[in-house]
């Protein structure tokens, strides 16, 4: 929580305690390539939940060339995580928007066990009565596979990969026209450093929630339609509203 100063965490406080009250979490894991993203959009609009991702997040921050970013970018590229404080303190901020109000899916957060409590704190700190943790499972080559491959629309972000889904024209966006291209991080060797430290790190995580009865284990090797219809059922079993 050090990422933010007492006089902000009080400003946040202020205005997320009003609506936090028995907001509904969802917590999507799983290692890169695993479709966290994907089912996040689909579990967000079927349960009208905002999408939160702390890679949006740092790539907004990019895009502007602010502080966060100059201090992030180089360990992005390299494949490693960004500082927990950094993080923490980011996601604090924007949980506070009120397009959050009736709950929200966090989008391969958190990463280490330090993040998990930070969250836990705000969580118990705001009174948030529905928490739910989905690990995506999905074996590290077929991971590889997936990243490699997958190509990003330039101008808006859609997603594209040249085995299971290519664009029409090589290179080239379906949807707006705009260059496909390929993120640093998606070159096998920087794919492989993510992978390993994301094992790293989130062993204590995936313990952390199981003992508090709140993980799930989401096979996500299937297809889309079939993953999202396992992860409906979870969900559906946990609504706060039954």
């Amino acid at each position: 929580m050090s990422g933010l100063g007492f006089h902000n965490r009080r400003s946040v406080q202020k205005r997320l305690g009003t609506f936090w009250n028995g907001a509904r979490l969802v917590i999507l894991l799983g290692p890169p390539g695993a479709g966290k993203g994907t089912q996040a959009k689909r579990i967000a609009g079927q349960y009208g939940l905002q999408h939160l991702s702390t890679g949006d997040m740092l790539r907004d921050n990019i895009r502007r060339d602010t502080e966060l970013a100059r201090k992030a970018k180089p360990l992005i590229n390299r494949g490693e995580l960004v500082p927990d404080d950094i993080v923490l303190g980011m996601v604090q901020e924007r949980i506070a928007q009120s397009d959050c109000e009736n709950g929200f899916i966090l989008d391969g957060f958190p990463r280490t066990l330090q993040q998990a409590q930070g969250l836990e704190g705000i969580c118990r700190l705001y009174k948030s009565k529905s928490i739910t943790v989905l690990n995506m499972l999905v074996k590290p080559e077929l991971l590889i596979q997936r990243l490699a491959n997958r190509r990003i629309c330039k101008r808006s972000g859609h997603i594209y990969n040249l085995v299971d889904h290519p664009p029409i024209r090589p290179g080239i966006c379906d949807d707006d026209g705009s260059e496909l291209i390929q993120r640093p991080d998606d070159a096998e060797a920087v794919i492989r450093e993510r992978i390993r430290t994301y094992e790293q790190h989130i062993c204590p995580v995936i313990d952390y929630y199981s003992v508090r009865g709140l993980l799930y284990e989401v096979n996500a090797i299937t297809d889309p339609d079939t993953v999202m219809a396992n992860i409906m059922k979870v969900l559906d079993a946990e609504d706060p509203a039954k």
